[in-house]
């Protein structure tokens, strides 16, 4: 009997150093930048630095637009900090868009309800408890059904994201604001009751400082709590947890709770702090690109940080390039997509390697 080595395979790497993980990052966003310039010079003839500063410029060229871009990029890491847990015990909650809508909806009902009749002050902490237990209920109803019978958390949770857009779209319908546009008009615009107040001059300060905190207690409970232990060992065999005495369903419940909570909490902010207003594109997509921000960092609330700002940076500077050079939407988009390949590509160099065939061997005969 004879065998022949297959000519590539691939092999899992044993621990990466860190600083030999993030030089591979680091190359594969300069390799994108590469490609993206000679994309860029071969459609529209462009210096491609020129075409970069502009990407910065549309994210930090002014105080108003590093502020916008701060505030969004806070949004993004809400979302991510909040779907770490649940994906590190490998329950895939991909309803995030329909639990942050649903904070949004509480948010937005409390504004237009008790605007007028409580004080600001106690109308946030009202929104704010509100909006978590609406995100909350979204995120157990899929992690009951799991803990029960076993459905798939995928499907489940895909699938109520669009019970929470029509849910949207009804409470629109019953706001709408002037009658007849099928839009909310900005809640209380003349009392700002509901609003974030500004601090040190900012009104987007207690966006961040609401997100920092949470960013924080999350990276202490995976990392140093019996929770986030039962959490990790969920994540890395159910058996394992099983025979060490962790019951997986009350984890799954538990941990969804406290993901869908933290969802309705960034729709909280996005409806008190952002648009002062409620409508389907209230979430914006962005519990799908919280995904990658949590996957890239690897749960660690820290790193998703840089992530977020990154993201929302490529999206802020693709739009201006755009807009500054006459650009349809899918050049930019283009761009955007480049640069995320590598990134996301650059996490199978470094948690595999490829292993060429050697030189022909003798072929060995088996007795």
């Amino acid at each position: 009997m004879t065998g022949k080595e297959p000519f590539i395979r691939i092999t899992k790497k044993d621990d990466v150093p860190r600083w030999k993980a993030w030089l591979i990052r680091l190359i594969a966003v300069v390799l994108a930048l590469a490609v993206c310039a000679l994309l860029i010079y071969a459609l529209v003839k462009l210096n491609p630095l020129r075409v970069y500063k502009s990407m910065f410029d549309g994210a930090f060229g002014t105080k108003r637009r590093s502020w916008i871009t701060v505030r969004d990029a806070m949004m993004l890491l809400c979302v991510g900090v909040a779907l770490a847990p649940a994906f590190k015990m490998k329950f895939w909650n991909i309803g995030a868009e329909g639990q942050i809508l649903l904070g949004g909806i509480v948010s937005a009902a409390c504004m237009i309800y008790l605007g007028d009749k409580i004080p600001t002050w106690l109308l946030l902490i009202v929104m704010f408890v509100g909006s978590v237990i609406g995100g909350a209920i979204w995120g157990f109803i899929p992690a009951a059904f799991k803990a029960k019978w076993g459905t798939n958390e995928t499907l489940f949770t895909l699938m109520m994201n669009y019970v929470a857009i029509q849910l949207t779209s009804f409470f629109v319908t019953l706001w709408e604001n002037p009658f007849g546009s099928n839009t909310v008009a900005i809640i209380n615009q003349s009392t700002k009751s509901g609003w974030f107040p500004e601090l040190f001059g900012q009104p987007y300060m207690l966006n961040v400082i609401i997100v920092m905190v949470v960013t924080v207690g999350m990276f202490i409970y995976l990392k140093y709590s019996k929770q986030g232990y039962e959490i990790s060992v969920i994540g890395e065999s159910i058996n394992t947890a099983k025979y060490v005495g962790i019951k997986p369903a009350k984890v799954f419940i538990r941990t969804m709770l406290i993901s869908g909570g933290m969802c309705g909490l960034a729709g909280f902010i996005a409806v008190a702090g952002a648009s002062h207003t409620i409508s389907t594109d209230t979430a914006g997509g962005r519990g799908f690109t919280a995904i990658i921000v949590a996957w890239l960092a690897k749960f660690n609330t820290f790193v998703m940080i840089l992530i977020s700002f990154l993201l929302v940076f490529l999206q802020k500077g693709a739009s201006e390039i755009a807009s500054q050079y006459n650009l349809n939407d899918y050049v930019s988009e283009i761009i955007t997509g480049i640069i995320l390949f590598f990134i996301l590509g650059s996490e199978f160099f470094i948690n595999y390697k490829l292993v060429f065939r050697k030189k022909a061997k003798k072929e060995v005969e088996a007795n």
